[in-house]
């Protein structure tokens, strides 16, 4: 029977889920098996005859063991990765269950509504106007894209070229303007819609990791009759350092260009009182792009964009085909403002981690990491032989440790730096990445799990504490 086809296979995936979750206090974060082993086991022959849908899952199960990184704990602080709430976890089955094409109302019509107020309380939640477009992407980067889509579409229109008929070879040059502290996948986005980056002018950021005001006035003093597109940024990536907006926006307005916020977690500011005050005047920027996957512990992958101008959204995104129904205006579809066609339903788990949250649960998990990422960048900063370089301004900082050589130099920081970063992650206790910040070599803490405790702060920091006292870098008496 149909229905009993599903039974074995999703019951084994439940029971190892469960297995894998309550497990995650207990286990270890890195993985501690290497990929020579994962390719031995996993680089099967591929057979001529099928195996039962149970078996294959418990095999996989079994194959990947000791391989699958404790991101879903909280004693992650790699990279800016969330975890998963149980509500979107559970949310995110169904999707999976349902199948839900969401490229178009027709194809699921419950999908296209759950999108339309997902959207809603967005925008709501974020502080940004209500009258702003949006689009559910894959994550940070894809949302840049739509968002600068948006952008050029916008920017061009204003000197009579319409990009989406004309394309971009004859078409007046865009300049773009960001501070030397923004992300790659901004860099990304721009290379995928075509600018190149030669198009880029990168301004220096002062000591606090802020766009001078007067750099972007300059910058936009020169050429003044260029299509603009102006990138801020909220929460970098290394010091969670956010650009003054209140006075940076202004400016870019004044001389007519586009500003697009890089909110990767930053965005998530405006849901807490305690935060909100980094955002002040964000709200006049064009587009805002952010993610589901980090604060709000949606699973992978989850982005938001929005922009304020609808009709340049629409017109860099909408598409249709004749085998699709006429669109009535009575569903939002959600092709005409998302770069892809057939797309998965992911509105479920960002609908189903708002509705169990609600406001005061997002803003106490966003302070909360908030807290943990400052307790662990200053305790394990304060420990003899390390040092903070940066203090957490919401989520995320960096800490260095120190070469105990009479003449040690940076160089000598740098090694001693990372040999630590590897002795804490293959203790197992916690999972750290470095970075290169002013040019030197960091320890980046961040911190966006709902799980992440004050035990696991407690842990974490014996841990480090343990890497130091092993590698000689401390007294044994510390």
């Amino acid at each position: 029977m149909a229905d009993s086809s599903f039974r074995e296979p999703l019951r084994t995936a439940f029971e190892q889920a469960l297995l894998h979750l309550e497990s995650l206090e207990q286990s270890r974060v890195a993985p501690d098996v290497d990929l020579h082993t994962l390719r031995r086991r996993l680089a099967k022959p591929l057979a001529d005859q099928g195996i039962a849908p149970g078996q294959v899952v418990a095999e996989l199960v079994r194959d990947v063991e000791g391989g699958i990184m404790g991101s879903a704990g909280g004693r992650f602080f790699g990279w800016v990765i969330g975890g998963t709430l149980p509500s979107a976890l559970a949310a995110d089955w169904l999707t999976s269950a349902w199948d839900q094409n969401a490229g178009h109302s027709a194809c699921g019509i419950a999908a296209a509504v759950v999108e339309e107020v997902a959207g809603s309380w967005l925008k709501e939640l974020l502080n940004l106007p209500q009258e702003a477009s949006f689009a559910l992407v894959t994550g940070c980067q894809m949302a840049h894209v739509t968002c600068l889509a948006a952008a050029r579409h916008a920017v061009l229109a204003k000197h009579g070229w319409d990009v989406e008929k004309q394309g971009l070879f004859g078409a007046p040059q865009v300049r773009i303007i960001s501070s030397d502290l923004r992300h790659e996948t901004f860099e990304r986005a721009i290379r995928l819609l075509g600018f190149g980056l030669e198009r880029v002018t990168y301004l220096p950021s002062d000591r606090q990791g802020h766009l001078p005001v007067d750099e972007l006035e300059r910058a936009l003093g020169q050429n003044t009759a260029a299509p603009t597109i102006v990138l801020l940024q909220a929460g970098d990536v290394n010091t969670g350092a956010f650009d003054s907006f209140e006075s940076l926006v202004p400016v870019a307005k004044r001389h007519g260009a586009w500003v697009h916020i890089d909110g990767a977690m930053g965005l998530w500011a405006a849901a807490t009182p305690r935060y909100r005050h980094l955002l002040k005047g964000a709200d006049a920027a064009d587009s805002w792009a952010t993610d589901g996957h980090k604060f709000l512990n949606v699973p992978y992958d989850c982005g938001y964009a929005f922009v304020r101008d609808t009709q340049a959204h629409r017109a860099a995104m909408s598409h249709t085909a004749s085998y699709l129904p006429p669109d009535d205006n009575s569903a939002r579809n959600q092709l005409d403002w998302t770069p892809e066609w057939s797309r998965r339903a992911r509105a479920f788990p960002t609908y189903a981690a708002l509705r169990n949250l609600g406001r005061s649960g997002v803003a106490e998990l966003i302070e909360r990491c908030c807290r943990h990422a400052h307790s662990l960048v200053m305790q394990i900063g304060g420990l003899p032989g390390a040092e903070v370089v940066a203090e957490p301004i919401i989520n995320q900082g960096l800490v260095r440790f120190l070469d105990p050589a009479p003449k040690a130099s940076q160089t000598d920081h740098d090694r001693r730096t990372d040999e630590v970063i590897a002795a804490i992650v293959a203790g197992g206790e916690a999972f750290f990445g470095g970075t290169t910040w002013r040019g030197r070599r960091a320890m980046r803490v961040s911190v966006s799990s709902w799980q992440t405790s004050e035990a696991d702060v407690r842990r974490v920091v014996r841990a480090a504490q343990t890497a130091l006292q092993k590698h000689h870098l401390v007294s044994s008496r510390v």
